[in-house]
């Protein structure tokens, strides 16, 4: 009888590892979900990377799409739900050089258009201002519904930034011609 309640709780084990190895992967020791949910609707885990900074592994990003791409413009110019999500993995970070980061990403995105986006950028690092830490995770959320890109810390909505225009440069950061850093790029459209 002992055997067969060993066997069982094996098996059920087995089974139930197998089912949470399903909804999620382990990326350089970051558990990244396969899934996400935003407003009632699913999204899917397109790819994962890491962005180093002198060697040192700063952030894991992922991408979340409605549905699954390998074609960057396609992307960009998507009016669907998507997500960049970003968990800090080094203490190094800091909110003011996280910002002076996308900042950066933002203005090669941008291009002779950054002047325009410029109150929305301002907007997005006021979101961004609070003390970060190893471990916190950042949602980047496109929502089509009011055409803003929400951010959310830690599942606290910090607050949205509009425009579909905005949206579009913003995730050219590092989806666009000229991206932050293209082997990341390439890690996020799964190639």
């Amino acid at each position: 009888m002992k055997k067969i309640l060993l066997i069982i709780t094996l098996v059920i084990s087995a089974l139930f590892t197998e089912a949470n190895a399903q909804k999620q992967i382990v990326f350089e020791g970051v558990t990244i979900p396969r899934t996400m949910k935003f407003e009632n609707k699913t999204l899917q885990l397109n790819g994962a990377g890491s962005r180093s900074k002198m060697w040192v592994e700063v952030y894991i990003q992922a991408l979340y799409l409605s549905h699954l791409s390998q074609n960057p413009k396609e992307i960009i110019n998507d009016n669907l739900e998507m997500s960049i999500r970003i968990e800090i993995t080094s203490a190094l970070v800091s909110s003011g050089k996280l910002t002076r980061a996308l900042n950066t990403g933002f203005e090669k995105s941008a291009g002779t258009n950054f002047i325009t986006f410029k109150p929305k950028m301002e907007l997005l690092k006021s979101y961004l201002s609070e003390e970060i830490t190893k471990g916190d995770v950042f949602e980047l959320t496109y929502n089509p519904t009011d055409s803003s890109v929400w951010v959310i810390k830690n599942g606290t909505l910090k607050g949205k930034v509009p425009g579909f225009d905005f949206k579009k440069v913003f995730f050219g950061i590092w989806l666009g011609d000229n991206p932050v850093d293209e082997e990341l790029k390439n890690s996020l459209l799964g190639i």
